[in-house]
């Protein structure tokens, strides 16, 4: 069936590298010459001869050097989760629907027949209208909580009030569909456009794909036509989807999952003794010269290691740090897609994401945030939306829409389920930031699962893994360095103990 966008993504080129075609054969030639070759040196002759020859030949982190960013709007949560955030060599910039409230409908319309695209534009419109209401009555619940933590911060009674209505946002947002449109700032490398124009039809979203990376292509096309003509890639065709409701993969996942948002299921058994010979080995130190907890000390401890006080990370550039790559943790974990579209930006820590044509189910597989758990009120008022987008989608199947289109209308609350594997570098990093109570109440809880259970079995490791305020107490007068941002609660005074309130 084709189907048609009815809002249109918009795609534009705002900055770019001057002359990516030439910078690419010049940064190869170089490689060949006894100085810098530079763009203006190139020839016709020399973009065929080389720029071509050695993009054909596999030779292509030339083409890295060229850099792109593009302002996208109109597309769909969907599309940026499964296509542009997917994989780790990018940057972007979104709008955030934890701050933004989303007050008119602005959703992926697929152009069906009339009676298909009237039962999808209804869920849709029913998914918002509970959004605006889950809203309000969200905004009340937080109400007393902002008050009382607002007192503490110094904020007045519009600062409080917006802070109720951006916690209410956040957690009402998860009934909206993946169907929400989005816009972003996203930068790339030539090669990474090159894989987008091979990769396209590889999605859950081949047909949005298909335009936002053609119009990428496009407005490249028009700063450098040699960029596009001479580098030819033809698409991965689109093979059939096969979508199924897999009930049965859920329940076997969920029962290896147990008690646990997010399990432990392999690491080195070694991995501290791991770190501590790498750190050796980056100083030419003997085991008698540093002793393990001496090693692993000078590589995690803030009093002895500054890079851990500052703000911008640098541990890749530290030769000491750099032995924390040296050990890893595999984790399953179950979550929201929303929590998701956050928690695969931490792009050093891979993941086997499903795709949602072959996993969605017949019923409502959700997960919620406490909020909506604790409140039998505002649980029904979502379990009721929830029913109506699962039974859309299910009908729009019965009537031979492409699950590709049909599962737009799946909530943000789909649970995922999947395997992620991260060096202890990276995790690190990660558990940093979002074990911060201004984290996503979802990711937090996934965070603190982790760094439990890692714990549990390298302790030494990660005596000082926490929030920013945890790790940065003693050293500053005000151990948050969030500013006004502060979450209002003095965490670094008791954490892990310390409960998060919201």
């Amino acid at each position: 069936m084709q189907v048609v966008i009815l809002i249109e993504p918009t795609v534009r080129l705002i900055a770019f590298t001057p002359k990516p075609f030439d910078t690419a054969v010049a940064s190869a030639r170089t490689c060949y010459s006894p100085r810098v070759v530079m763009p203006e040196e190139i020839t016709e002759k020399q973009r065929e001869s080389i720029g071509k020859s050695i993009w054909e030949a596999g030779h292509h982190t030339p083409f890295q050097h060229a850099a792109f960013t593009f302002s996208i709007e109109n597309v769909s949560r969907q599309f940026v989760w499964s296509f542009l955030h997917s994989h780790p060599y990018y940057n972007s910039d979104q709008n955030s629907q934890r701050y933004v409230p989303l007050k008119e409908v602005n959703a992926f319309i697929p152009n069906l027949s009339d009676m298909p695209r009237k039962t999808y534009v209804d869920a849709v419109n029913l998914a918002w209208d509970a959004y605006r209401r889950l809203t309000e009555e969200l905004k009340q619940e937080f109400s007393q909580l902002t008050e009382s933590i607002g007192k503490v911060k110094g904020l007045n009674e519009k600062q409080i009030n917006a802070d109720a209505e951006k916690k209410a946002i956040e957690t009402a947002r998860y009934v909206l569909p993946v169907a929400a449109l989005t816009s972003l700032y996203h930068t790339i490398s030539g090669v990474t456009l090159m894989r987008y124009a091979r990769m396209m039809n590889a999605c859950d979203c081949p047909n949005e794909a298909r335009i936002v990376v053609g119009k990428m292509m496009a407005e490249v096309g028009k700063i450098d036509p040699a960029f596009t003509s001479y580098l030819q890639i033809k698409p991965l065709p689109r093979k059939e989807e096969e979508s199924t409701f897999n009930e049965s993969f859920n329940a076997e996942f969920d029962a290896a999952l147990g008690e646990y948002s997010s399990k432990l299921v392999s690491f080195n058994q070694n991995g501290e003794e791991i770190v501590a010979d790498g750190v050796r080995e980056a100083l030419g130190k003997t085991k008698a010269e540093m002793s393990d907890d001496e090693a692993i000390d000078l590589a995690i401890n803030p009093a002895r290691n500054e890079l851990l006080l500052d703000t911008i990370n640098c541990w890749q550039h530290s030769p000491v740090m750099r032995a924390l790559n040296l050990v890893s943790y595999s984790f399953k974990k179950k979550l929201s897609h929303t929590a998701d579209s956050q928690n695969q930006r931490h792009r050093t820590t891979p993941a086997s994401r499903p795709l949602l044509t072959r996993v969605h189910t017949k019923k409502p597989d959700c997960v919620l945030p406490k909020a909506i758990l604790s409140n039998s009120d505002l649980k029904k008022e979502f379990n009721s939306a929830a029913d109506a987008l699962w039974e859309a989608k299910n009908k729009l199947i019965d009537e031979g829409v492409p699950a590709e289109y049909a599962i737009y209308l799946l909530p943000n609350a789909t649970a995922l389920r999947f395997t992620e594997t991260g060096r202890f570098i990276d995790l690190m990093h990660k558990w940093r930031m979002r074990t911060c109570f201004n984290a996503q109440e979802e990711i937090y809880r996934l965070s603190m699962d982790e760094l439990t259970q890692v714990s549990s079995v390298h302790p030494r490791l990660t005596r000082f893994v926490g929030p920013p305020c945890f790790f940065r107490r003693g050293f500053f007068d005000r151990p948050c360095p969030e500013g006004p941002r502060w979450c209002g609660i003095e965490v670094w005074r008791n954490f892990p103990k310390v409960i998060r309130p919201f």
